[in-house]
Protein backbone atom coordinates (compact mmCIF):
# COMPACT_ATOMS: atom_id res chain seq x y z
CA UNK A 1 0.00 0.00 0.00
CA UNK A 2 2.85 2.38 0.86
CA UNK A 3 4.30 1.97 -2.65
CA UNK A 4 0.92 2.86 -4.14
CA UNK A 5 0.72 6.04 -2.07
CA UNK A 6 4.19 7.05 -3.33
CA UNK A 7 2.92 6.97 -6.94
CA UNK A 8 3.15 10.51 -8.37
CA UNK A 9 -0.22 12.21 -7.94
CA UNK A 10 -1.61 9.48 -5.67
CA UNK A 11 -1.79 11.66 -2.54
CA UNK A 12 -3.82 14.36 -4.31
CA UNK A 13 -6.02 11.75 -6.00
CA UNK A 14 -6.78 9.97 -2.72
CA UNK A 15 -7.27 13.28 -0.90
CA UNK A 16 -9.77 14.43 -3.50
CA UNK A 17 -11.62 11.09 -3.26
CA UNK A 18 -11.77 11.43 0.51
CA UNK A 19 -13.23 14.94 0.38
CA UNK A 20 -15.76 14.09 -2.32
CA UNK A 21 -17.11 11.15 -0.30
CA UNK A 22 -16.99 13.28 2.86
CA UNK A 23 -19.20 15.92 1.18
CA UNK A 24 -21.69 13.45 -0.30
CA UNK A 25 -22.04 11.66 3.01
CA UNK A 26 -22.29 14.91 4.99
CA UNK A 27 -25.40 16.28 3.33
CA UNK A 28 -27.04 12.87 3.34
CA UNK A 29 -26.34 12.51 7.08
CA UNK A 30 -27.92 15.91 7.80
CA UNK A 31 -31.07 15.05 5.85
CA UNK A 32 -31.35 11.56 7.37
CA UNK A 33 -30.77 12.80 10.91
CA UNK A 34 -33.39 15.51 10.43
CA UNK A 35 -35.85 12.87 9.21
CA UNK A 36 -34.96 10.72 12.22
CA UNK A 37 -35.82 13.57 14.62
CA UNK A 38 -38.96 14.69 12.79
CA UNK A 39 -40.64 11.37 11.89
CA UNK A 40 -41.22 7.87 13.29
CA UNK A 41 -42.02 4.40 12.04
CA UNK A 42 -43.31 3.99 8.50
CA UNK A 43 -42.89 7.67 7.56
CA UNK A 44 -39.26 7.58 8.61
CA UNK A 45 -38.53 4.43 6.60
CA UNK A 46 -40.29 5.83 3.51
CA UNK A 47 -38.52 9.21 3.56
CA UNK A 48 -35.16 7.59 4.27
CA UNK A 49 -35.65 5.23 1.34
CA UNK A 50 -36.63 8.15 -0.90
CA UNK A 51 -33.55 10.20 -0.03
CA UNK A 52 -31.39 7.15 -0.79
CA UNK A 53 -33.24 6.71 -4.08
CA UNK A 54 -32.55 10.35 -5.02
CA UNK A 55 -28.85 9.58 -4.68
CA UNK A 56 -29.21 6.64 -7.07
CA UNK A 57 -31.40 8.20 -9.78
CA UNK A 58 -28.69 10.22 -11.58
CA UNK A 59 -26.60 7.06 -11.99
CA UNK A 60 -29.63 5.46 -13.65
CA UNK A 61 -30.84 8.36 -15.82
CA UNK A 62 -27.42 9.61 -16.95
CA UNK A 63 -25.57 6.36 -17.56
CA UNK A 64 -24.94 7.05 -21.25
CA UNK A 65 -23.82 10.71 -20.92
CA UNK A 66 -21.45 10.01 -18.02
CA UNK A 67 -19.91 7.03 -19.84
CA UNK A 68 -19.47 9.16 -22.96
CA UNK A 69 -17.86 12.00 -21.00
CA UNK A 70 -15.51 9.62 -19.16
CA UNK A 71 -14.25 8.17 -22.47
CA UNK A 72 -14.18 11.37 -24.56
CA UNK A 73 -12.33 13.60 -22.10
CA UNK A 74 -9.24 12.92 -19.95
CA UNK A 75 -10.44 11.56 -16.65
CA UNK A 76 -8.61 14.12 -14.53
CA UNK A 77 -10.48 16.87 -16.38
CA UNK A 78 -13.83 15.16 -15.78
CA UNK A 79 -13.06 14.93 -12.06
CA UNK A 80 -12.04 18.60 -12.05
CA UNK A 81 -15.36 19.61 -13.63
CA UNK A 82 -17.20 17.53 -11.02
CA UNK A 83 -15.30 19.30 -8.25
CA UNK A 84 -16.44 22.71 -9.55
CA UNK A 85 -20.03 21.43 -9.56
CA UNK A 86 -19.61 20.25 -5.96
CA UNK A 87 -18.61 23.77 -4.88
CA UNK A 88 -21.71 25.26 -6.52
CA UNK A 89 -24.11 22.68 -5.06
CA UNK A 90 -22.73 22.95 -1.53
CA UNK A 91 -23.26 26.72 -1.66
CA UNK A 92 -26.90 26.14 -2.65
CA UNK A 93 -27.28 23.56 0.13
CA UNK A 94 -25.91 26.00 2.70
CA UNK A 95 -28.36 28.65 1.51
CA UNK A 96 -31.23 26.18 2.05
CA UNK A 97 -29.99 25.42 5.56
CA UNK A 98 -29.83 29.15 6.34
CA UNK A 99 -33.36 29.77 5.02
CA UNK A 100 -34.85 26.66 6.61
CA UNK A 101 -35.85 25.20 3.25
CA UNK A 102 -35.86 21.52 4.19
CA UNK A 103 -37.57 20.07 1.13
CA UNK A 104 -35.42 22.15 -1.22
CA UNK A 105 -32.35 20.81 0.59
CA UNK A 106 -33.90 17.34 0.32
CA UNK A 107 -34.12 17.72 -3.48
CA UNK A 108 -30.55 19.05 -3.70
CA UNK A 109 -29.51 15.56 -2.64
CA UNK A 110 -30.45 14.63 -6.20
CA UNK A 111 -28.36 17.47 -7.69
CA UNK A 112 -25.34 16.52 -5.59
CA UNK A 113 -25.75 12.96 -6.83
CA UNK A 114 -25.58 14.22 -10.44
CA UNK A 115 -22.11 15.49 -9.63
CA UNK A 116 -21.20 12.07 -8.23
CA UNK A 117 -22.59 10.31 -11.32
CA UNK A 118 -20.13 12.13 -13.60
CA UNK A 119 -17.35 11.75 -11.06
CA UNK A 120 -17.64 8.00 -10.45
CA UNK A 121 -16.60 6.38 -13.78
CA UNK A 122 -13.76 8.90 -14.18
CA UNK A 123 -12.60 8.16 -10.62
CA UNK A 124 -12.52 4.39 -11.12
CA UNK A 125 -11.18 4.61 -14.67
CA UNK A 126 -8.27 6.73 -13.43
CA UNK A 127 -7.09 3.86 -11.18
CA UNK A 128 -5.91 1.82 -14.15
CA UNK A 129 -3.78 4.68 -15.49
CA UNK A 130 -2.45 5.90 -12.13
CA UNK A 131 -1.48 2.58 -10.51
CA UNK A 132 -1.16 0.30 -13.54
CA UNK A 133 -2.83 -2.95 -14.62
CA UNK A 134 -0.62 -5.10 -12.38
CA UNK A 135 -1.82 -3.30 -9.25
CA UNK A 136 -5.53 -3.10 -9.97
CA UNK A 137 -6.69 -5.02 -6.90
CA UNK A 138 -4.38 -3.05 -4.60
CA UNK A 139 -5.47 0.20 -6.24
CA UNK A 140 -9.15 -0.65 -5.89
CA UNK A 141 -8.63 -1.77 -2.31
CA UNK A 142 -6.87 1.50 -1.48
CA UNK A 143 -9.55 3.61 -3.16
CA UNK A 144 -12.29 1.63 -1.42
CA UNK A 145 -10.52 2.02 1.92
CA UNK A 146 -10.08 5.78 1.52
CA UNK A 147 -13.72 6.18 0.49
CA UNK A 148 -14.96 4.20 3.45
CA UNK A 149 -12.67 6.03 5.88
CA UNK A 150 -14.22 9.25 4.54
CA UNK A 151 -17.68 7.80 5.15
CA UNK A 152 -16.74 6.75 8.67
CA UNK A 153 -15.20 10.12 9.44
CA UNK A 154 -18.19 11.90 7.96
CA UNK A 155 -20.61 9.75 9.94
CA UNK A 156 -18.93 10.70 13.21
CA UNK A 157 -18.14 14.34 12.42
CA UNK A 158 -21.48 15.33 10.90
CA UNK A 159 -23.58 13.39 13.41
CA UNK A 160 -21.57 14.84 16.29
CA UNK A 161 -22.02 18.39 14.99
CA UNK A 162 -25.69 17.68 14.34
CA UNK A 163 -26.32 16.49 17.91
CA UNK A 164 -24.34 19.42 19.35
CA UNK A 165 -26.33 21.97 17.35
CA UNK A 166 -29.72 20.25 17.45
CA UNK A 167 -32.31 22.19 19.53
CA UNK A 168 -33.71 19.64 22.00
CA UNK A 169 -37.32 18.63 21.43
CA UNK A 170 -37.70 20.40 18.07
CA UNK A 171 -39.34 18.30 15.34
CA UNK A 172 -39.81 21.02 12.70
CA UNK A 173 -37.30 20.24 9.90
CA UNK A 174 -37.01 23.92 8.91
CA UNK A 175 -36.00 24.98 12.42
CA UNK A 176 -33.55 22.10 12.73
CA UNK A 177 -31.75 23.12 9.52
CA UNK A 178 -31.44 26.73 10.62
CA UNK A 179 -29.71 25.62 13.82
CA UNK A 180 -27.11 23.50 11.97
CA UNK A 181 -26.26 25.95 9.16
CA UNK A 182 -22.58 25.97 10.17
CA UNK A 183 -22.36 22.41 8.86
CA UNK A 184 -23.24 23.76 5.41
CA UNK A 185 -20.15 25.97 5.49
CA UNK A 186 -18.09 22.92 6.42
CA UNK A 187 -19.37 21.28 3.23
CA UNK A 188 -18.35 24.33 1.18
CA UNK A 189 -14.82 24.42 2.65
CA UNK A 190 -14.35 20.71 1.94
CA UNK A 191 -15.52 21.20 -1.65
CA UNK A 192 -12.97 24.01 -2.15
CA UNK A 193 -10.12 21.87 -0.82
CA UNK A 194 -11.21 19.01 -3.07
CA UNK A 195 -11.21 21.34 -6.07
CA UNK A 196 -7.67 22.49 -5.26
CA UNK A 197 -6.46 18.88 -5.15
CA UNK A 198 -8.01 18.13 -8.54
CA UNK A 199 -5.69 20.69 -10.11
CA UNK A 200 -2.71 18.67 -8.83
CA UNK A 201 -3.64 15.47 -10.69
CA UNK A 202 -1.33 14.43 -13.55
CA UNK A 203 -2.71 14.01 -17.08
CA UNK A 204 -2.24 10.29 -17.78
CA UNK A 205 -4.36 9.79 -20.93
CA UNK A 206 -5.76 11.89 -23.73
CA UNK A 207 -9.30 10.59 -23.94
CA UNK A 208 -10.96 10.26 -27.34
CA UNK A 209 -11.77 13.76 -28.68
CA UNK A 210 -13.25 12.29 -31.88
CA UNK A 211 -16.16 10.74 -30.01
CA UNK A 212 -19.58 12.31 -30.59
CA UNK A 213 -22.68 11.82 -28.49
CA UNK A 214 -25.66 10.26 -30.35
CA UNK A 215 -28.50 12.30 -28.85
CA UNK A 216 -31.25 10.55 -30.81
CA UNK A 217 -30.03 7.08 -29.81
CA UNK A 218 -29.84 8.22 -26.18
CA UNK A 219 -33.41 9.58 -26.15
CA UNK A 220 -34.70 6.40 -27.81
CA UNK A 221 -32.95 4.19 -25.25
CA UNK A 222 -30.71 2.55 -27.84
CA UNK A 223 -27.52 3.46 -25.98
CA UNK A 224 -28.62 1.48 -22.94
CA UNK A 225 -29.01 -1.56 -25.18
CA UNK A 226 -25.56 -0.96 -26.67
CA UNK A 227 -24.00 -0.62 -23.24
CA UNK A 228 -25.79 -3.76 -22.14
CA UNK A 229 -24.31 -5.65 -25.09
CA UNK A 230 -20.89 -4.22 -24.23
CA UNK A 231 -20.82 -5.61 -20.68
CA UNK A 232 -22.45 -8.89 -21.73
CA UNK A 233 -19.64 -9.69 -24.17
CA UNK A 234 -17.80 -11.30 -21.27
CA UNK A 235 -19.70 -13.24 -18.65
CA UNK A 236 -17.07 -12.44 -16.03
CA UNK A 237 -17.94 -8.74 -16.31
CA UNK A 238 -21.70 -9.14 -16.03
CA UNK A 239 -21.41 -11.59 -13.12
CA UNK A 240 -18.99 -9.27 -11.35
CA UNK A 241 -21.52 -6.46 -11.76
CA UNK A 242 -24.29 -8.70 -10.42
CA UNK A 243 -22.19 -9.54 -7.37
CA UNK A 244 -21.50 -5.86 -6.65
CA UNK A 245 -25.14 -4.92 -7.24
CA UNK A 246 -26.43 -7.50 -4.79
CA UNK A 247 -24.01 -6.44 -2.05
CA UNK A 248 -24.79 -2.73 -2.34
CA UNK A 249 -28.54 -3.41 -2.65
CA UNK A 250 -28.56 -5.37 0.59
CA UNK A 251 -26.61 -2.52 2.16
CA UNK A 252 -29.15 0.07 0.99
CA UNK A 253 -32.03 -1.77 2.62
CA UNK A 254 -30.08 -2.17 5.86
CA UNK A 255 -29.30 1.57 5.93
CA UNK A 256 -32.95 2.45 5.28
CA UNK A 257 -34.56 -0.04 7.66
CA UNK A 258 -32.18 -0.35 10.60
CA UNK A 259 -32.67 3.16 12.13
CA UNK A 260 -36.42 2.58 12.51
CA UNK A 261 -35.75 -0.96 13.75
CA UNK A 262 -33.28 0.29 16.38
CA UNK A 263 -35.64 3.07 17.45
CA UNK A 264 -38.50 0.59 17.94
CA UNK A 265 -36.53 -2.35 19.40
CA UNK A 266 -33.90 -0.59 21.51
CA UNK A 267 -35.44 2.83 22.10
CA UNK A 268 -32.41 4.64 20.66
CA UNK A 269 -33.06 8.31 19.80
CA UNK A 270 -29.51 9.66 19.48
CA UNK A 271 -28.54 9.97 15.80
CA UNK A 272 -24.83 9.70 16.62
CA UNK A 273 -25.39 6.22 18.08
CA UNK A 274 -27.47 5.13 15.09
CA UNK A 275 -24.98 6.47 12.54
CA UNK A 276 -22.06 4.98 14.47
CA UNK A 277 -23.58 1.51 14.25
CA UNK A 278 -24.29 1.96 10.53
CA UNK A 279 -20.75 3.27 10.11
CA UNK A 280 -19.40 0.01 11.51
CA UNK A 281 -20.19 -1.52 8.12
CA UNK A 282 -17.79 1.01 6.60
CA UNK A 283 -15.10 0.04 9.08
CA UNK A 284 -15.60 -3.56 8.07
CA UNK A 285 -15.28 -2.69 4.37
CA UNK A 286 -11.93 -1.00 5.09
CA UNK A 287 -10.70 -4.15 6.84
CA UNK A 288 -12.02 -6.46 4.14
CA UNK A 289 -10.61 -4.36 1.29
CA UNK A 290 -7.22 -4.20 3.02
CA UNK A 291 -7.18 -7.98 3.46
CA UNK A 292 -8.21 -8.53 -0.17
CA UNK A 293 -5.36 -6.27 -1.32
CA UNK A 294 -2.84 -8.11 0.90
CA UNK A 295 -3.93 -11.46 -0.50
CA UNK A 296 -3.90 -10.26 -4.14
CA UNK A 297 -0.35 -8.99 -4.60
CA UNK A 298 0.35 -11.01 -7.76
CA UNK A 299 -3.11 -11.64 -9.22
CA UNK A 300 -6.86 -11.34 -8.63
CA UNK A 301 -7.92 -13.86 -5.97
CA UNK A 302 -11.39 -14.88 -7.13
CA UNK A 303 -11.67 -17.36 -4.26
CA UNK A 304 -12.30 -14.37 -1.98
CA UNK A 305 -15.58 -13.61 -3.76
CA UNK A 306 -17.69 -16.61 -2.63
CA UNK A 307 -16.16 -16.44 0.86
CA UNK A 308 -17.20 -12.80 1.16
CA UNK A 309 -20.65 -13.39 -0.31
CA UNK A 310 -21.47 -16.17 2.13
CA UNK A 311 -20.10 -14.15 5.04
CA UNK A 312 -22.34 -11.20 4.16
CA UNK A 313 -25.40 -13.45 4.00
CA UNK A 314 -24.69 -15.05 7.39
CA UNK A 315 -24.08 -11.73 9.16
CA UNK A 316 -27.26 -10.17 7.75
CA UNK A 317 -29.22 -13.28 8.76
CA UNK A 318 -28.10 -12.91 12.38
CA UNK A 319 -28.96 -9.20 12.64
CA UNK A 320 -32.55 -9.52 13.91
CA UNK A 321 -31.68 -12.29 16.38
CA UNK A 322 -29.25 -10.30 18.54
CA UNK A 323 -30.49 -8.34 21.53
CA UNK A 324 -28.36 -5.22 21.72
CA UNK A 325 -26.89 -2.34 19.73
CA UNK A 326 -23.34 -3.46 20.53
CA UNK A 327 -23.91 -6.90 18.97
CA UNK A 328 -25.63 -5.23 16.02
CA UNK A 329 -22.52 -3.08 15.57
CA UNK A 330 -20.32 -6.19 15.48
CA UNK A 331 -22.55 -7.73 12.83
CA UNK A 332 -22.36 -4.56 10.76
CA UNK A 333 -18.56 -4.83 10.96
CA UNK A 334 -18.90 -8.42 9.76
CA UNK A 335 -21.16 -7.45 6.84
CA UNK A 336 -18.69 -4.78 5.78
CA UNK A 337 -15.59 -6.96 6.16
CA UNK A 338 -17.06 -9.78 4.13
CA UNK A 339 -18.28 -7.26 1.56
CA UNK A 340 -14.84 -5.64 1.31
CA UNK A 341 -13.35 -9.07 0.75
CA UNK A 342 -15.48 -9.52 -2.39
CA UNK A 343 -15.91 -6.03 -3.87
CA UNK A 344 -12.20 -5.27 -4.41
CA UNK A 345 -11.62 -8.36 -6.63
CA UNK A 346 -14.99 -7.87 -8.36
CA UNK A 347 -14.09 -4.28 -9.32
CA UNK A 348 -10.65 -5.43 -10.43
CA UNK A 349 -12.17 -8.14 -12.66
CA UNK A 350 -14.36 -5.56 -14.40
CA UNK A 351 -11.43 -3.21 -15.03
CA UNK A 352 -9.05 -5.99 -16.09
CA UNK A 353 -11.41 -7.52 -18.66
CA UNK A 354 -12.51 -4.18 -20.18
CA UNK A 355 -10.80 -2.66 -23.20
CA UNK A 356 -9.19 0.72 -22.45
CA UNK A 357 -11.30 2.58 -25.04
CA UNK A 358 -14.47 1.05 -23.56
CA UNK A 359 -13.57 1.34 -19.88
CA UNK A 360 -15.60 4.50 -19.18
CA UNK A 361 -18.72 3.03 -20.78
CA UNK A 362 -18.32 -0.29 -18.97
CA UNK A 363 -17.91 1.44 -15.62
CA UNK A 364 -20.89 3.69 -16.32
CA UNK A 365 -23.00 0.64 -17.15
CA UNK A 366 -21.69 -1.00 -14.00
CA UNK A 367 -22.97 2.01 -12.04
CA UNK A 368 -26.30 1.89 -13.90
CA UNK A 369 -26.97 -1.77 -13.18
CA UNK A 370 -25.89 -1.46 -9.56
CA UNK A 371 -28.07 1.56 -9.00
CA UNK A 372 -31.05 0.00 -10.77
CA UNK A 373 -30.73 -2.93 -8.38
CA UNK A 374 -30.42 -0.65 -5.35
CA UNK A 375 -33.37 1.47 -6.47
CA UNK A 376 -35.45 -1.68 -6.88
CA UNK A 377 -34.56 -2.84 -3.38
CA UNK A 378 -35.41 0.61 -2.00
CA UNK A 379 -38.74 0.39 -3.84
CA UNK A 380 -39.31 -2.88 -2.00
CA UNK A 381 -38.49 -1.07 1.25
CA UNK A 382 -41.07 1.66 0.55
CA UNK A 383 -43.68 -0.93 -0.41
CA UNK A 384 -43.09 -2.80 2.86
CA UNK A 385 -43.50 0.42 4.86
CA UNK A 386 -46.67 1.46 2.99
CA UNK A 387 -48.19 -1.97 3.61
CA UNK A 388 -47.43 -1.63 7.31
CA UNK A 389 -44.91 -4.48 7.57
CA UNK A 390 -42.27 -4.12 10.26
CA UNK A 391 -38.65 -3.20 9.61
CA UNK A 392 -37.70 -6.45 11.37
CA UNK A 393 -39.56 -8.51 8.74
CA UNK A 394 -37.88 -6.50 5.98
CA UNK A 395 -34.41 -7.22 7.41
CA UNK A 396 -35.25 -10.92 7.62
CA UNK A 397 -36.40 -10.95 3.99
CA UNK A 398 -33.22 -9.23 2.82
CA UNK A 399 -31.19 -11.83 4.72
CA UNK A 400 -32.96 -14.61 2.80
CA UNK A 401 -32.23 -12.84 -0.49
CA UNK A 402 -28.56 -12.47 0.49
CA UNK A 403 -28.32 -16.20 1.21
CA UNK A 404 -29.87 -17.08 -2.15
CA UNK A 405 -27.63 -14.62 -4.00
CA UNK A 406 -24.46 -15.95 -2.38
CA UNK A 407 -25.43 -19.50 -3.36
CA UNK A 408 -25.99 -18.46 -7.00
CA UNK A 409 -22.70 -16.58 -7.13
CA UNK A 410 -20.86 -19.53 -5.62
CA UNK A 411 -22.45 -21.87 -8.18
CA UNK A 412 -21.38 -19.63 -11.08
CA UNK A 413 -17.79 -19.32 -9.88
CA UNK A 414 -17.57 -23.05 -9.24
CA UNK A 415 -18.82 -24.00 -12.72
CA UNK A 416 -16.50 -21.45 -14.37
CA UNK A 417 -13.33 -22.00 -12.35
CA UNK A 418 -10.21 -22.05 -14.43
CA UNK A 419 -11.83 -20.18 -17.34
Amino acid sequence: MYKLIKTPGAIFYLGALFLNAFIDLGHKIIIQNTLFKAYDGQEQVIYTAIVNALILLPFILLVSPVGFVADKYPKHQVMRFSAWLAVLVTLLITACYYLGWFWQAFVLTFVLAIQSAFYSPAKYGYIKFLFGVDRLVQGNGLVQAVTIVAILAGTVVYSLFFEMLYPNGVIDPAVILQHIVVIGWLLVVNALFGLAMMYKLPALEQGDPEKTFPVKAYLQGQMIKQLGCLVCKKSVIIWSIIGLALFWSVGQVMLAAFPAYAKAQYGVSNTLVIQAVLGCAGLGIVLGSWLAAKLSVDNIRTVLIPIGAMGVALCVSALTFVGSMSLSALLFVGVGAMGGLMIAPLNALIQFHSQEHELGHVLAMNNWLQNMAMASFLGLTVWFAVKGFSSELLLQLIAAIALLASALLLAYLWTNKGK
